[in-house]
């Protein structure tokens, strides 16, 4: 399991923060979506590099603030990550309104909730081994991802 954590650079710490709890205190590998400095902030270089690196995960979380309206990268990972059913979170550490379209998913609002975010990772992660092995993986990433949803829902009070 690997989540990639989606954020604009001005929310860099918040996006770090979780990073480093998810590493430390569950075991779960992260990648933060810090672009080499020798692609171009804007083309297809960058859209490729970050389509590569997000298929090397499993998940995603994005980051999510006043600032992330003005991104066109954070919506453009969401939709990566959502064609592939992966398991999606948001989190809002501060007062922000997210969009209307980010309630479809857990919205996380502190580091508590990223440790539930991980309780709820690990248990959709080990449902997803035991389907493969008897459907196909597409059929079992949904049903797994669903199955995420279910409890970081429950444990949310969401």
């Amino acid at each position: 399991m690997k989540v990639f954590i989606s954020h604009k650079s001005v929310d860099a710490s918040i996006a770090a923060a979780i990073a480093a709890r998810l590493r430390s205190a569950h075991d779960i590998e992260c990648y933060l979506d810090v672009v080499d400095p020798n692609l171009s902030e804007k083309g297809e270089d960058l859209g490729e590099y970050l389509r590569s690196e997000i298929g090397k995960c499993s998940q995603l979380i994005a980051v999510v603030s006043e600032r992330t309206k003005n991104s066109w990268w954070v919506p453009w990972e969401i939709g990566i990550a959502t064609e592939k059913s992966f398991p999606l979170a948001s989190f809002v550490g501060d007062d922000t309104a997210p969009p209307k379209f980010l309630a479809k998913w857990p919205l996380l609002k502190s580091l508590a909730d990223v440790d539930k975010y991980a309780a709820a990772s690990k248990a959709a992660d080990t449902d997803f081994r035991v389907r493969k092995a008897y459907l196909a993986e597409d059929t079992a990433r949904v049903r797994s991802t669903h199955e995420f949803y279910r409890i970081i829902r429950k444990s949310l009070g969401q």
